[in-house]
């Protein structure tokens, strides 16, 4: 076969009952034969792998806290397991139980280990588990990404991988601590074991990610559930069945172990928030577009052209078969139904993140197919204009995913970093108070605390919420019932320190604003660490989201992030 010549159309196969042509795949392509090598039908497992692995590796170690319930849900309990110290919310109050343990041990498989080995330095137990979220992530994705080069040809799985690897969206996800995270694994992984045709592999990753990850994650796990029982009923159905028997009869165990008493912390949680009408409008309330500027910060125009996918589906169809649209469909059932919810956060989407690239890479790839003669066996101008203009677009997308990432970890940096260096400061002796105010929602976890402060405690800044606690020993520790929860966020008289003299150590964000700090008082306080903060209000929208050469410093606002000593009297 010349090589040289130009790429025909395919004909439609002679004596066929159907009229139209059989949707393409990779081994449709002429000079492939069925028993090539694993690499010629797509990429291969190993430079996909090493990509992504290298990337996690660069989010793990650099990525920063982007919320508080990741902290006080997840790294907190976490520390309390092995270490036996730590807050508690009142989600994991006995009394509620709505979070569930059998994550947090899911994590405690690499912080314990580590936790073992480096003894006492609790910052590296901290990066021992993001490193190990990041290698969970890269080996869902990698799956994903081989499964898509293998069924629809290596352009389309370089484009994802690419995406998955530097677009902000997956940078961050990929390595925090949240059951959304550990959906957005399980999406890649059972999205690709679909294309693989493992279709009671597939149903087994989603039953774990819906039960042992966000309960909720049910509504985007339902397209790959129902294709693969329309594909294979019988094994899929066994196999939904067995897992689901399996992992909720799991967790209701150790629910029992830790909570010390009979319950589904899986249930609880669809209880509260479905039955109990969950009051989610107490933590705050989004208009219907907030995940639409939402995607378009993480992903740029990566995001814009994954939502054209269904637009340009009539296009697309004729190079693929309807198996993408199946792995794709959740993308836009998911954010059309968190878009109706009035309480909304970031973390929401994240299980729908690796489609969102899968999506945007299939249309970067179709581009051309917008301009080819349906009948022509010849490519005229435009469609070799636009064949170049696909790495270009691609280039775009990854270098604006750049500069977000670049301005997300270097303005917000701060609270992860200025407690690292506490334990520069262990002459102030053991039985040392740490105190944090307003910047409570800030905390990066008793991970980043070091042991000569005996304590860290919350001073009243005008926070009129219900604050964690730590958890109390003396009650029961995991299976206490504390008085001051409760599940309507109203603060406690407990949650504050009345004696402002005992802190040793005083967190706190100095910004350009009309009223005194505690730092001010030099008589009292002496900083002992200052990093810069990216003020958000003050800083124009279009330099905080992405870093501009030679304007993200000068155009933008930074406040302080310091650590105050008291001054010995």
């Amino acid at each position: 076969m010349d090589l040289t010549t130009t790429r025909q159309r395919r004909p439609l196969l002679t004596g066929s009952s159907s009229s139209s042509p059989k949707p393409y795949s990779k081994t449709d392509k002429p000079g492939r034969s069925d028993g090539g090598d694993a690499e010629d039908r797509g990429l291969g497992w190993f430079l996909p792998f090493i990509a992504l692995c290298y990337l996690r590796y660069m989010s793990a170690t650099s990525n920063i806290v982007h919320d508080c319930d990741e902290v006080f849900n997840y790294w907190e309990p976490l520390h309390y397991l092995l270490y036996k110290s730590g807050f508690q919310t009142w989600e994991y109050s006995s009394n509620f139980a709505l979070r569930s343990y059998l994550y947090i041990l899911f994590h405690e498989l690499a912080g314990r280990p580590a936790a073992w080995w480096f003894g006492d330095d609790k910052v590296r137990v901290f990066y021992a588990v993001r490193l190990f979220l990041g290698l969970v992530s890269a080996v869902s994705d990698t799956v994903l990404v081989v499964a898509i080069s293998r069924k629809y040809g290596k352009r389309l799985g370089t484009y994802a991988v690419a995406m998955l690897c530097l677009t902000s969206g997956c940078f961050f996800a990929s390595t925090s601590f949240l059951p959304s995270s550990f959906s957005m694994y399980a999406m890649s992984l059972s999205s690709g074991l679909l294309l693989f045709e493992k279709y009671a592999m597939a149903v087994a990753v989603s039953v774990v990610g819906v039960i042992l990850g966000w309960p909720f994650s049910i509504l985007a796990f339902l397209p790959v559930v129902i294709y693969s029982l329309a594909k294979r009923f019988k094994q899929a159905f066994i196999s939904g069945a067995v897992t689901s028997i399996f992992v909720l009869g799991l967790s209701v165990l150790v629910d029992y172990y830790y909570y010390k008493r009979w319950t589904s912390s899986v249930l609880n949680l669809l209880v509260y928030n479905v039955l109990g009408g969950g009051e989610s409008h107490l933590y705050g309330t989004e208009g219907p577009l907030f995940y639409i500027r939402n995607g378009f910060n993480n992903f740029n125009l990566c995001f814009v052209l994954a939502i054209l996918f269904i637009a340009l589906y009539p296009v697309i169809r004729r190079k693929y078969d309807r198996c993408l649209l199946v792995v794709i469909s959740p993308m836009y059932v998911w954010l059309a139904f968190m878009s109706l919810q009035p309480h909304k956060e970031e973390r929401f989407l994240y299980p729908i993140y690796p489609l969102i690239c899968v999506s945007a890479s299939a249309v970067i790839e179709n581009i051309p197919e917008l301009f080819r003669e349906k009948y022509s066996t010849r490519e005229n101008l435009l469609v070799t204009i636009t064949k170049y203009l696909r790495p270009v677009i691609l280039g775009i997308i990854l270098c604006a995913s750049h500069a977000r990432t670049f301005s997300i970890i270097n303005g917000y940096s701060a609270p992860l970093e200025v407690y690292k260096l506490l334990e520069h400061h262990d002459d102030a002796g053991p039985g040392s108070v740490l105190c944090v105010g307003s910047e409570w929602h800030r905390y990066p976890s008793s991970f980043l605390v070091p042991d000569y402060i005996s304590e860290v405690r919350w001073i009243d800044d005008g926070f009129r919420g219900l604050l964690p606690f730590p958890f109390n020993n003396t009650l029961g520790g995991t299976a206490a019932s504390p008085p001051y929860f409760n599940n309507k966020n109203q603060a406690s008289d407990e949650q504050f320190l009345k004696n402002i003299e005992s802190c040793t150590f005083l967190i706190e964000l100095q910004l350009s604003r009309p009223y005194p700090y505690r730092g001010s008082d030099l008589s009292t306080w002496e900083a002992i660490a200052v990093l810069p903060y990216l003020d958000r209000e003050l800083s124009p929208a279009k330099y905080r989201s992405f870093f501009i050469p030679y304007k993200w410093q000068e155009k933008n606002v930074f406040g302080k992030y310091v650590i105050l000593r008291r001054v010995p009297k």
